[in-house]
């Protein structure tokens, strides 16, 4: 399980510190980022940080939304997209390239498809990188997410997913990236969904289904998921989630630093035992969202999910599965 966890690294405030401040602590402990759009100084700090110190991230990176578009509509643009922001940084490892970031359903989401088409193409034409391509959708995709089997798609997404689907579905490597949060889903009904469900802080078995069990929230979501991924025709398409985690302010006493504490430690140490109850024989490749608390996003919880402050104090102790190898530069299999 070495490598199956990742940060989300947000830049949306004004007090964050440098690259190398910010990821230095991070170095033997989680070797995945993500970040949403091409951020040159991260990037830069990455190159440099491998032949000099010797380890390096494994970075997913994703578009603009607003570049979406400009991406399906134009080969060049696409071309030009790698040539910009993937090319120059021959040090640092891209596992994926992710087209937008919850843009199904809507406007956007109508040029996914080809957009994620067209980029594939660019990196094939302008790097030797074995870099995934795919999208980033959240749970609002689907219609029926309860009992996880009776997922599926809205219909106002099932054309679109039915295309990001097949595209992926020919890709064996490809994943398909899930936004993933039991902590919505909890403070949007908490007089039915259990507390210590979401927070994987019970052994009971809160929902049966079939001969499936589930004894937290966040395998039940993503189980989801891939039901609906199946029904739309992607049998053997794999979901990475790409965002997970607890707010710790920003709405009352659901949102404490202890819940998003616990939260983020039996995660931790659910994920590493197995996949989920549809699929435990793949471990779930996860990104936590986020590395630090971002003081220009909206007030409330939006605030508050990070991990740590942008002095670098933790908001809350994280144990993480640590290792000491060196990552091999030609050997990530994500």
């Amino acid at each position: 399980m070495t490598g199956a966890f990742g940060l989300n690294y947000g830049t949306q405030a004004n007090d964050l510190p440098t690259p190398d401040k910010a990821l230095n602590p991070l170095v033997h402990y989680v070797w995945r980022l993500r970040i949403f759009a091409p951020d040159h100084a991260v990037l830069d700090y990455l190159n440099r940080s491998y032949p000099t110190q010797g380890y390096t991230f494994a970075v997913a990176m994703g578009t603009l939304n607003e570049d979406v578009q400009k991406i399906a509509d134009d080969q060049n643009y696409a071309n030009t997209w790698v040539q910009n922001n993937i090319v120059p940084w021959t040090n640092t490892i891209f596992t994926h390239i992710v087209l937008g970031n919850e843009v199904i359903p809507g406007p956007i989401g109508n040029f996914v498809v080809q957009a994620m088409i067209n980029m594939e193409k660019a990196i094939k034409e302008c790097t030797t990188q074995n870099i995934q391509v795919t999208t980033t959708v959240a749970m609002n995709v689907l219609g029926v997410s309860y009992p996880p089997s009776a997922g599926v798609f809205t219909d106002d997404a099932m054309e679109v997913m039915r295309g990001v689907v097949n595209f992926l579905q020919n890709r064996p490597q490809y994943k398909l990236l899930v936004n993933v949060y039991p902590y919505f889903a909890y403070a949007d009904n908490p007089a039915e969904v259990r507390l210590d469900y979401a927070l994987f802080n019970t052994t009971d078995i809160v929902v049966q289904d079939g001969d499936l069990q589930y004894s937290n929230l966040f395998y039940s979501m993503v189980d989801a998921m891939i039901w609906a991924v199946e029904k739309a025709g992607g049998p053997h398409v794999q979901i990475s989630v790409s965002e997970t985690g607890w707010p710790s302010a920003g709405n009352g006493d659901i949102t404490t630093v202890e819940h998003a504490r616990i939260y983020v430690n039996n995660l931790i140490a659910t994920l590493m035992k197995s996949g989920t109850p549809k699929r435990p024989q793949y471990p779930m490749k996860t990104y936590i969202f986020a590395m630090y608390n971002e003081d220009l996003k909206p007030e409330g919880v939006e605030r508050n999910f990070g991990i740590y402050q942008p002095d670098l104090s933790e908001v809350y102790h994280v144990d993480w599965p640590k290792w000491n190898e060196t990552v091999n530069l030609g050997n990530i299999v994500d």
